[in-house]
């Protein structure tokens, strides 16, 4: 089994980690949405239907390998078994639920693992109906892009900004560490023993372009003492050279770099214009191996022309304000390549995919390249449409749901 190895973000894909999403969903009520991270309430059935099928577009391109499936395996064995319990024990201190824990199958561990364990209430808490997790569920696991992150044939463990989601950093750590298909070099960075309250850092903002060229977003998500450390550990254990970095506004449309930018081919990016282009654009940062400082760069298009990666912009949304706000919001930027020039977005963002038909991309939807009415040349631009009026709903899209492990180097 070869090791896991990204140099790039548009690599043809060989095997990308997912999870599609499960009764988890059911805990993300109106009262509790804000606490889980959610905008809206999301359709279970229909959630998992969208994601079925861009699983099954994905395994047109790739191994496509299920997070519940994968630690399913693993939970078998002692010394994992005992890994994700201790943890889990270390920040929900309960006997209880340890014991409940050791007596469960593996399917059964992992389930508890990933749609949390109900706590037992007493008289006054069952009179009120006010029901409490012993441990947490995890609804947002089916972003797997934000909880870790390959560069070259090295692993990171993403230090989640927000704690519902520690149960994550483990569950993803056990895959990095335990399972063969997730062979590394070695973990760089460890988000699940990471205590320092300033350390936050998670894979929406981490984009490798090249194998000496990593393009960072500092965002609410992502601290800037987590970004340097990880700039300090590329350049030292991987062939990284030059850090780009896009200071993100602190605003809930752009907690990611990604919900504003994602790469599409060797020369092309879509972005969200108006924090790339005028007045409003975001300031930016080059910091290079071995120089003490960071330089700040004109903008993000010059800051690519220095380090000989020249990239034209696609506009998310079209030249419409209100056209890219909208789509912006629906994750029209949010775009994942299975190769170069070849995309998945979502459906519903018509005048970003108006502007991919433009810059030579052929509109395909999902069911016409699932059903072989459509097919795909070698070497066409061309972005796979894939529906998600549920999943958008959980904040993200296709780059989001994605964990490349495997790409082949441009």
């Amino acid at each position: 089994m070869p090791r896991v190895h990204v140099t790039s973000e548009i690599g043809a894909l060989r095997s990308v980690l997912v999870h599609t999403p499960g009764k988890e969903l059911v805990a993300v009520t109106p009262g509790t949405r804000e606490d889980y991270l959610y905008d809206d309430i999301i359709d279970l059935e229909i959630a998992q239907r969208e994601h079925r099928r861009l699983v099954a577009v994905l395994e047109r391109f790739a191994d496509v390998v299920e997070v519940r499936d994968a630690i399913t395996e693993l939970a078998g064995r002692p010394e994992v078994r005992e890994f994700l319990t201790t943890r889990a024990l270390e920040v929900v201190p309960s006997d209880t639920l340890g014991k409940q824990l050791a007596a469960l199958s593996s399917e059964e561990f992992v389930a508890l693992m990933v749609e949390g364990a109900l706590e037992d209430g007493g008289p006054i808490a069952r009179a009120l109906n006010e029901v409490a997790y012993a441990l947490p569920p995890l609804p947002n696991l089916f972003f797997t892009r934000d909880i870790g992150i390959v560069i070259g044939e090295h692993a990171i463990i993403g230090s989640m900004r927000h704690g519902v989601r520690w149960t994550e950093e483990l569950l993803i750590k056990a895959l990095f560490r335990y399972d063969q298909k997730f062979d590394n070099a070695g973990i760089l960075y460890d988000g699940s023993d990471e205590k320092r309250i300033n350390y936050t850092l998670e894979g929406g903002d981490v984009h490798p372009l090249r194998p000496d060229l990593l393009l960072l977003g500092f965002s609410e998500r992502s601290s800037p003492a987590a970004l340097d450390l990880l700039c300090d550990l590329a350049f030292t254990h991987c062939s990284v050279t030059d850090v780009i970095i896009v200071v993100l506004p602190a605003e809930r449309t752009a907690i990611h770099l990604d919900m504003i930018f994602t790469q599409v081919d060797r020369d092309l990016c879509l972005v969200y214009p108006p924090h790339f282009v005028g007045p409003e654009r975001l300031a930016v940062l080059h910091r290079r191996k071995r120089s003490k400082g960071v330089k700040e760069v004109p903008n993000f298009f010059a800051a690519m022309q220095a380090v000989d990666q020249p990239l034209e912009p696609i506009f998310c949304g079209g030249n419409q304000r209100t056209v890219q706000e909208r789509e912006q919001w629906a994750s029209a930027c949010n775009s994942f390549a299975v190769r170069p020039g070849v995309i998945l977005s979502y459906d519903r963002n018509d005048a970003t995919l108006g502007e991919l038909s433009g810059a030579g991309f052929r509109l395909i939807e999902e069911v016409n390249l699932l059903t072989g009415d459509e097919t795909l040349k070698d070497g066409e631009r061309a972005v796979i449409s894939i529906e998600g009026s549920e999943l958008v709903r959980g904040g993200g899209g296709p780059r989001c749901m994605t964990l490349p492990l495997r790409r082949d180097d441009l």
